[in-house]
C-alpha cells in the first residue's frame, strides 16, 4: 500500500455522508410504526458448551497447544426477518457492535414488527458504503462511531468487521507464549449469518446465540514462522478466507425471549458532591468545532462550554495558588509549548517530590474515553482534582485553596459570570478547568497538511508513513514497523490500556492497580502520537529521552511477559529488524505529526 493511495481515501466529510445520516434518522425510529417493537441481538461467547470469558482461561486446540482469547469485537448490519410465506422485514440501515471483554454482548435494532417468523439473518461487517464513508458522520455512541467500537483504521480504509486476538504456545512451551491477531475486513469478507428457527415478536424481543470459538480457532494450528499467528485486510489471504468461513459456521441458536432490562443511573456528582450548585448558568455558547476526519465526541452535557467558562478554566490552569504551597500551578508540569507535556520524565511536585509518572501531554481530550495512565479517571474534572489533592502533586487542600481565590475580587467575578454566583468551590474549579481543557483540540500537523494536498511529505517521511501503516509479516512479505494497530486513526490512538513489553517484571503494576486483575499488570494507556517530537520523554515513567529509543524499543527492545499485547506478542522474539534507514524514515514521519502551533518552539 503506497502512500498516495492512503492519502487519496482519507476524504473530508461528504455530502453523500450527510445525506446517510439523514436517512438514518428515520430508519431509526421517527418513522416507524407504533406497534415497532425493538429487537436485540445477544451474543454469548463459548468454547464448545461451555461459557468464554474474556480474556479467557486457557483452552486447547485440536494440535494441544494452549490458547488464551483476549479480544473479541465485532460489528453487524442488515438484520432481516423472515416470515413462512417467504416475505422479509430488512431493518436496513442499523448497525451494531460488541465487545466482549467490555461487557458489551449485545446491539439492538428498532422498527422490528409483532408477529410470528422462521429465521432471522445478518452480516458480520458493514456495507460498502458504510465502510468506506466517513466515520465522523456517526454520532455520539453510535456503533460506527469509531471512538465506540475502536475497529475503523481511517486512512487504511475502512473497518475491521471481526477481530480476534489473544495469546498461544504449543504443548512443550518451546515457542514460549507468543500473540495470535485475527482481523477479518474489506467488502469481500462481509460474513453471512443465516438462521431457520421458528419465533414470535410480541413487543421488545431478544435473541440470543451462542459463538462457539472453538469452531474458530481449534482447528488452527500455530506456528512461529509460517504466518499462522495473523492476518490482514490484504487480497489473497488464504488464512482469513479460512476464518471467515469458521465464523460463519460457529453461531449457534439459544432462543428468543422478551427482553428484560434493569435500571441504569448516571453518575452526576464530583468527589461526591452533586453538581446542582456547580453547573454553569450561563455565558456565551461556545461552539465546538469536530476537524474533518475526526470522530463525534462524546462531551459532557453536564458542563457545556461558554466563552466565560473556558477563559476561567485557562486563568485557573496557571494559577499557582491551586497548590498547597502556593507557587505551583497545572501548567508547571504542563507546559503548552510543549503539546501541555513536561520535559522531564518525573515532574517534581508542590514538596519537591518526586511523581510516579510521567506527565501525559493535554490535547484532544474531548476524544479520551478516561483520563491518567491507567484510565482511573472517568472525567477530565475527576483528574484535576486528583492532581490537585494527590500528596506528591499539588498536594492541596481544596477548601484551604478556594478560601484563597474567594477572596480575588475579579476573580470571583469571573465566577459569577459562569456560575450565576461569586461562591469559589472544588466543583466549580473542576469544571471550569475541564471547559478549558476540552478547548485544546490539535489536528493541523504536517501530516494533516498533506492530507488535505497541501504539502507534500518528504522522501523520508513517506517512507515512514509506509512503515507506519503496515503489518510485520515477512512470510506474506509484509516488513512494515506494525504501529497503526494501536495508533492508527485521526486520533493517532485506540486510547486503550496495554502492556508494551517494557520489562518483564513491572516495578508499576498500572491498570492492575485500578482492577486488581492479573490480566491488567502493567498495562497503560496508549497515547496519542500527536505532537509527540515535541513530548519528549517518553512512556509512563519517561525512560526513553528520544524518538529513537522508543522506536528501538518497538524494533527489538520488547520483552515477553503474560499480559503483553497480541499485536506485540506475535512477533519474533528478535523484533522487527528494520534497518537503520527505516528506523530514521519512522522518526521523520513521527516528525510530521506536529502541529504547527508547536513548530519551532
Amino acid at each position: 500500500m503506497v502512500v498516495e493511495n492512503l492519502i487519496r481515501g482519507c476524504n473530508s466529510r461528504s455530502e453523500v455522508g450527510r445525506r446517510s445520516v439523514l436517512l438514518g434518522v428515520g430508519l431509526f425510529g421517527l418513522t416507524a410504526v407504533a406497534s415497532a417493537a425493538d429487537l436485540t441481538i445477544a451474543v454469548e461467547p463459548r468454547w464448545r458448551q461451555e461459557k468464554l470469558a474474556v480474556p479467557s482461561t486457557v483452552r486447547v486446540n485440536d494440535a494441544g497447544q494452549s490458547l488464551r482469547v483476549t479480544r473479541l469485537s465485532a460489528l453487524f448490519s442488515s438484520v432481516a426477518l423472515l416470515r413462512a410465506d417467504g416475505s422479509r422485514v430488512q431493518l436496513e440501515g442499523q448497525y451494531g457492535f460488541v465487545d466482549a471483554e467490555s461487557g458489551r454482548r449485545e446491539f439492538t435494532v428498532r422498527g422490528a414488527p409483532d408477529g410470528e417468523f422462521v429465521g432471522l439473518e445478518f452480516d458480520v461487517g458493514v456495507p460498502p458504503d458504510a465502510n468506506h464513508g466517513d466515520p465522523g458522520r456517526w454520532g455520539v455512541g453510535h456503533p460506527l462511531n469509531p471512538l465506540v467500537n475502536g475497529l475503523h483504521w481511517s486512512w487504511q480504509g475502512g473497518y475491521v468487521f471481526f477481530a480476534v486476538e489473544g495469546r498461544w504456545s504449543d504443548a512443550q512451551g518451546a515457542a514460549g507464549e507468543r500473540g495470535f491477531s485475527y482481523h477479518l475486513a474489506t467488502d469481500a469478507r462481509k460474513i453471512p449469518v443465516r438462521f431457520r428457527s421458528d419465533f414470535r415478536i410480541q413487543g421488545d424481543t431478544t435473541i440470543a446465540f451462542a459463538l462457539d470459538f472453538a469452531r474458530i480457532l481449534a482447528a488452527q494450528r500455530l506456528a512461529v514462522d509460517d504466518a499462522s499467528e495473523s492476518t490482514h485486510s490484504a487480497g489473497g489471504d488464504k488464512l482469513a478466507e479460512r476464518l471467515a468461513t469458521a465464523v460463519e459456521r460457529a453461531w449457534f441458536w439459544l432462543g428468543a425471549a422478551p427482553t428484560t432490562r434493569g435500571r441504569e443511573r448516571q453518575r452526576v456528582e464530583v468527589d461526591g458532591n452533586p453538581l446542582a450548585g456547580a453547573r454553569s448558568h450561563g455565558g456565551t455558547p461556545h461552539a465546538f468545532v469536530v476537524p474533518a476526519g475526526f470522530p463525534q465526541p462524546s462531551l459532557p452535557v453536564d458542563n457545556p462550554l461558554t466563552v466565560e467558562g473556558i477563559a476561567l478554566g485557562e486563568v485557573l490552569f496557571s494559577d499557582p495558588r491551586l497548590a498547597g504551597n502556593g507557587a505551583q500551578s497545572c501548567a508547571s508540569c504542563h507546559a503548552p509549548s510543549r503539546a501541555f507535556s513536561d520535559s522531564v520524565a518525573l515532574s517534581r511536585g508542590a514538596e519537591g517530590d518526586l511523581g510516579k509518572r510521567n506527565a501525559m501531554p493535554l490535547f484532544n481530550l474531548a476524544w479520551s474515553p478516561n483520563y491518567a495512565w491507567d484510565g482511573s479517571q472517568p472525567k477530565i474534572r475527576d483528574q484535576a482534582l486528583a492532581a490537585w489533592t494527590n500528596p506528591i502533586e499539588m498536594r492541596a487542600d481544596p477548601a484551604v485553596v478556594v478560601a484563597a481565590l474567594g477572596r480575588d475580587a475579579a476573580l470571583t467575578a469571573r465566577f459569577a459570570a459562569v456560575f450565576g454566583s461569586a461562591e469559589v468551590t472544588p466543583a466549580r474549579v473542576t469544571l471550569a478547568l475541564e471547559q478549558y481543557l476540552l478547548t485544546l483540540v490539535s489536528a493541523d500537523s504536517k501530516f494533516d497538511r498533506a492530507l488535505r494536498g497541501e504539502v507534500q511529505f518528504a522522501d523520508d517521511e513517506k517512507r515512514g508513513f509506509e512503515l507506519f501503516a503496515m503489518e510485520f509479516d515477512p512470510v506474506r512479505d509484509r516488513r512494515g514497523a506494525d504501529c497503526f494497530h494501536c495508533h492508527g486513526g485521526a486520533l493517532f490512538s485506540d486510547y486503550s490500556l496495554k502492556n508494551n513489553g517494557l520489562e518483564l517484571v513491572a516495578v508499576d503494576q498500572g491498570r492492575e492497580q485500578v482492577t486488581g486483575a492479573a490480566t491488567d499488570r502493567a498495562k497503560f494507556k496508549t497515547p496519542s502520537l500527536r505532537n509527540v517530537a515535541v513530548t519528549a520523554p517518553y512512556m509512563h515513567d519517561g525512560r526513553f529521552a528520544t524518538l529513537e529509543d522508543v522506536v528501538a524499543h518497538y524494533d527489538h527492545g520488547v520483552k515477553r511477559t503474560s499480559t503483553l499485547d497480541p499485536n506485540l506478542a506475535k512477533h519474533p522474539d528478535a523484533g522487527l529488524q528494520l534497518s537503520r534507514d527505516d528506523q530514521r524514515a519512522l522518526v521523520a514521519f513521527l516528525r510530521t505529526l506536529t502541529d504547527v502551533r508547536y513548530e519551532g518552539r
